[in-house]
């Protein structure tokens, strides 16, 4: 199977130019895609571009990831309804110096063959004047050439700025420069940057004669309309300061089931005949959720580690009560918090656990987790409260030993509510 094929099974490919397939066929190649470095971050949504590099090299040819230290400057106009802040120099290093890590968890930078490269188009525009732009690029494409794009033709009623309409023109740029510079001859990209990918095919042609191609995915949807990647608190990042590797993990975890076959083909390196035998398993027993299980596998190792998802994973057992306490005390601060982030917190002082207290005075009087006295203790009794998931009795004491990494403590009443004391 080679790369066109592989992406096709795998729902991959919205646009490809003629000649492509045959072209990738005959060669080994170099091919980029353009991330715009507007965060210190990427998030889910760019992993169908890692993904469709990732494949290409797989099958021997070079994959190079072009950050956008000029274009980032400018802000891309495809299909968005206002013009973007612009950011400066410093917060553009400073983004790109952070995406390259993420990137590195994807690509074989050490491939001997087809190594991943890495660039940024700041290096070879900064010391290009305006007057050699235009007179060099912006005379080879008119301006109705750039005006029917879609892209631009959304925006006209809005209005767009000449500095967004001349985006098109540095993308372009862009694939010249690789294309003279290192032998790139396909462009890739999501299907909102066809326009940008053609015009730069079409540069190449008026200004070198050459052949250069262009392919784009879908943008990926989700099945319920809502949009991929988004939760009530916003994009979920690879940056786990941004988004923890427990939400991550959950995030792939929660999708739906016809979400779920969309999405393992997408975003892991799965085979074909893996993810079929997967699906027909899944099929017969969806409750097993086969198929999600799997997705937030592959992607929680990738994007983060091995060490992550196996925490990942213990931290979603405890809250259907599978959990340890030993499982329990070995959670970070920080994965303790993101698991229990919905739960009710209440804040106690640490002066009421130096000489220890009773777990019934905890339980109504610095808390009102129970509304008496006597309903805790009942409870107590019939072994219905666990403290750090130990199942306890009314003579139980707590003090600053029983602290979870010191701070705080899990309290369970019955089989599903939760409760977290911290510890001020």
């Amino acid at each position: 199977m080679n790369f066109v094929e592989e992406l096709k099974w795998r729902g991959m490919i919205h646009d490809i130019m003629p000649g492509t397939a045959e072209m990738l066929a005959k060669e080994k190649t170099a091919a980029y895609v353009g991330i715009d470095p507007t965060a210190d971050s990427l998030h889910i949504g760019h992993l169908v571009s890692l993904m469709l590099l990732k494949h290409l090299q797989l099958h021997g040819h070079k994959p190079i990831v072009v950050t956008g230290g000029a274009t980032g400057m400018i802000g891309d106009p495809s299909f968005k309804s206002e013009e973007r802040n612009l950011l400066s120099l410093d917060e553009i290093a400073h983004n790109v110096a952070a995406i390259k890590k993420q990137i590195a968890r994807f690509l074989d930078f050490d491939d001997k063959e087809n190594p991943a490269e890495l660039l940024n188009n700041y290096d070879w525009t900064k010391d290009y004047s305006f007057l050699d732009f235009i007179r060099d690029i912006g005379k080879h494409l008119t301006v109705n050439y750039m005006m029917a794009k879609d892209s631009v033709k959304k925006r006209i009623a809005t209005g767009i700025s000449f500095t967004e309409f001349s985006y098109q023109l540095l993308q372009g740029f862009d694939y010249l420069h690789l294309y003279q510079t290192k032998g790139c001859r396909l462009q890739m990209g999501g299907s909102d940057q066809w326009g940008n990918i053609t015009t730069g095919t079409e540069l190449i042609r008026r200004v070198t004669g050459g052949e250069a191609f262009g392919l784009t995915c879908p943008l990926i949807t989700k099945a319920d309309g809502g949009k991929f990647g988004k939760t009530e608190k916003g994009n979920v990042w690879l940056d786990p300061q941004k988004t923890s590797p427990y939400a991550f993990y959950q995030f792939w975890l929660n999708c739906s089931d016809e979400d779920a076959k969309q999405f393992i083909r997408i975003f892991t390196l799965l085979s074909k005949a893996e993810i079929e035998a997967m699906e027909q398993e899944h099929n017969q027993n969806p409750h097993l959720r086969i198929l999600q299980k799997a997705l937030a596998k592959e992607l929680t190792i990738r994007v983060h580690s091995e060490k992550d998802f196996q925490a990942s994973v213990e931290a979603s057992e405890i809250l259907f009560g599978k959990g340890t306490a030993e499982s329990l005390s070995a959670f970070s601060k920080e994965v303790f918090f993101s698991v229990f982030e919905g739960v009710p917190h209440y804040i106690v002082s640490s002066s009421c656990l130096k000489n220890g207290i009773g777990i019934v005075e905890l339980l109504t009087e610095q808390t009102d987790i129970f509304a008496s006295k006597g309903e805790a203790r009942r409870m107590l009794k019939d072994q219905g409260v666990s403290v750090n998931k130990t199942k306890i009795t009314d003579t139980f004491v707590v003090d600053e030993n029983k602290l979870l990494n010191n701070q705080y403590l899990l309290i369970q009443k019955g089989k599903k509510n939760y409760y977290v004391i911290v510890v001020n």
